[in-house]
């Protein structure tokens, strides 16, 4: 195994790779368990292969152990398929062909919905092959489609990425289950098209080249909202990252998944090449890679791995943190007479909790100042329901007959519009307020046309 990465030729050295050899060293004795038989190219795998790597989402990571030896991605390429099927198709088409409920069962069940065929969720292999199907335009032909699978992989990894072929042939000569699974679902005209040529593709889709580096990028461009924490190139949507890490923690764990939402609680992903991803949202991706698997076909020693780290490292998505400090830093009066402004100077992420005592503050205070300024100078974001609701915040504070000033250099809240009769005006820091730095052609208070201004930096 190898050692843990340092970065930088200081004389302090980051404490996480050593943290990471540690844990490593504590779980190599482990030899309990097999790599994955049923495919030869995979049973030839090296079993005490042995490595782990976070990546942060401003794009720094950290390895330790066998962060750069390749491996075929197989079960972890599911959720990022599923992703591009849902980007490149619409939720519509592909939840009428694709469930969203844990099977409870092995990933390579005929897990199929009584009536209508569909396969229950897109982590089995049954709804990954019909996830595979529906990437691209309908217009692709089979090749195509896989060319647009390793596309979007790459985008995920940050890098151009490859298919191992002996992997690929490998399979392929052993796909009895997985074509018996995709004719069944041509049977219930859930495929549409030739059951051999989209089991090939995903064949080949399992058959991608990566390493526990390229595996933790993509969990943490999941982890990112969607963007690569490298590139900064938006690979999918929001809308589809909540998609995809929600099955996830639901389903990427297959029969264990109860046991592995309880214990570790953090979207996950699992191969049977030995591989293993956890996406944090908001915080880290997560890969290992030990090709020993348990009986659910997750492998022995990256499932102790992710065990540890959300032990150590509170990471479980329910160990709610102690609240942040109060949302609402400061509310004082600067300056005085005609000058006087009111100042709420808020701090901090601010979504719908913080937008209430926001709203709350105001509401209690009963501004008697004509100026109110809501100050987000340390605000470090905002989230859409609270932007509505401090806007309408100023909108009613306008028809109150108060002049509002939303301090925001940073431009969180852009184009602010409080709605009808609601005037707010946008200026680079608190003095521009204080002075009244406002262009005095501009309508006053209470005009149901007034938008904003922003003052001179």
């Amino acid at each position: 195994m190898k050692e843990a990465e340092h970065e930088g030729g200081g004389a302090v050295q980051s404490v996480i790779p050593d943290y990471l050899t540690e844990v490593l060293a504590d779980v190599e004795s482990d030899v309990s368990g097999e790599p994955a038989g049923y495919i030869p190219e995979l049973a030839a795998a090296d079993p005490d292969r042995l490595g782990a790597v976070f990546a942060t989402l401003d794009g720094k990571i950290y390895g330790a152990g066998d962060v750069d030896t390749e491996f075929t991605i197989q079960s972890i390429s599911k959720p990022f398929t599923y992703a591009l099927a849902l980007a490149d198709r619409g939720f519509g088409p592909v939840l009428a062909k694709v469930g969203v409920e844990p099977s409870g069962e092995a990933f390579n069940q005929i897990s199929l919905e009584r009536e209508s065929g569909r396969p229950l969720n897109p982590m089995i292999n049954a709804g990954a092959i019909t996830a595979h199907s529906l990437v691209g335009s309908q217009e692709l032909d089979p090749a195509g489609r896989a060319e647009r699978v390793v596309d979007g992989l790459s985008a995920f990894a940050g890098r151009r990425l490859s298919i191992d072929d002996a992997v690929c042939a490998s399979e392929m000569e052993h796909a009895h289950r997985n074509l018996a699974i995709a004719h069944m679902l041509r049977s219930y005209h859930i495929l549409t098209e030739d059951p051999r040529g989209v089991v090939d593709g995903y064949i080949r889709q399992c058959s991608v080249l990566v390493t526990v580096r390229d595996l933790a990028m993509m969990a943490a461009t999941l982890a990112n909202r969607g963007v690569n924490p490298v590139s900064g190139d938006r690979v999918i949507g929001e809308r589809v990252v909540r998609q995809v890490l929600s099955v996830m923690a639901t389903c990427g764990m297959y029969d264990s998944a109860g046991d592995w939402a309880t214990q570790v609680g953090i979207p996950a992903k699992s191969g049977v090449a030995g591989g293993l991803i956890g996406a944090l949202p908001g915080q880290i991706g997560i890969a290992t890679l030990s090709p020993r698997l348990d009986a659910h076909g997750n492998s022995v020693r990256g499932v102790s791995l992710f065990e540890r780290f959300s032990s150590d490292m509170g990471l479980h998505v329910m160990e709610v943190p102690a609240s942040a400090p109060a949302v609402v830093r400061a509310n004082h009066v600067v300056d005085g007479g005609r000058h006087a402004v009111r100042v709420i100077a808020l701090q901090g992420g601010i979504r719908f909790a913080g937008a209430e005592r926001i709203v709350r503050e105001i509401v209690d205070a009963a501004p008697a100042e004509i100026k109110v300024a809501l100050d987000l100078t340390m605000v470090s974001s905002i989230d859409d329901v609270a932007r509505r609701m401090v806007l309408e915040v100023a909108r009613r504070l306008t028809l109150d007959g108060h002049e509002v000033f939303l301090v925001d250099p940073e431009a969180l809240v852009p184009d602010p519009d409080p709605g009808e009769g609601g005037r707010v005006t946008v200026v680079e820091d608190l003095q521009h307020a204080v002075r009244g730095l406002v262009d005095k052609h501009e309508p006053g208070p209470g005009s149901t046309s007034d938008k904003k201004q922003r003052g001179p930096a």
